[in-house]
């Protein structure tokens, strides 16, 4: 297990890693949706419940995208 991290460390040891701090929030933002729309289908208010499913695929859709044009962005200059 040893020589195989080694080599990951020497195959990539040019790039340097980019983080993105939305990524986090966005995923922060997501989880905290889906528990407020979970919850309130518990309730039985499904009608908010729904529109919170969809505000959490809104959410979610942004995060994803907020990663892939970060690994685009920074896929190649690094």
């Amino acid at each position: 297990m040893g020589t195989a991290n080694r080599e990951l460390e020497h195959l990539f040891e040019d790039k340097k890693r980019v983080r993105n701090p939305l990524v986090p929030f966005g995923a922060f933002i997501t989880a905290g949706v889906l528990t407020a729309g979970l919850i309130s289908f518990r309730q039985g208010n499904s009608q908010l419940g729904q529109k919170l499913m969809r505000a959490r695929v809104v959410a979610q859709g942004a995060t994803v995208a907020l990663m892939v044009g970060t690994a685009y962005c920074y896929g190649d200059k690094i």
